[in-house]
């Protein structure tokens, strides 16, 4: 999955009826830069679609969720953001003083991915991570 209408397409094959309001909310996220919280998607729907409940935005969100279309990502800024996960695996560092985000390289993580199977027998999931601390700008 990577292009746009992917997530359109797979709720169609699932049997889902497409509302304009769940288009919108499709469309706000794939065309998002970066990550994009329920309340920017919100907006967007709002501009086309002013008497849109937030809620609907929310149960879309949940069943993108549900069926492994969307990722959810906490950013420790009150609010969750989503991405699509046709997009990539993505990592962020995240400065929790001047809450600056900076990708990180997945190759980074390997040996980490790695050592858990090994010590652990455990098969990390590292599709979407969010590490907290402090950039090299705030004293690191």
């Amino acid at each position: 999955m990577s292009h746009s209408g992917d997530i359109v397409k797979k709720l169609t094959e699932e049997g889902y009826r497409l509302t304009p309001q769940r288009l919108m909310t499709i469309a706000a996220i794939e065309h998002s830069d970066g990550h994009i919280s329920a309340e920017e998607i919100y907006a967007q729907v709002m501009a086309k679609y002013p008497h849109v409940n937030i809620s609907t935005v929310y149960r879309t969100l949940e069943l993108l969720k549900k069926l492994g279309l969307v990722t959810e990502t906490d950013f420790d800024e009150g609010r969750v953001r989503y991405h699509p996960v046709g997009k990539g695996h993505h990592h962020h560092l995240v400065c929790q003083e001047c809450g600056g985000i900076t990708d990180l390289d997945e190759a980074v993580l390997t040996p980490l991915k790695d050592a858990l199977l090994r010590e652990y027998g455990f098969k990390a999931d590292l599709r979407h991570l969010a590490i907290f601390g402090r950039c090299g700008k705030c004293g690191g």
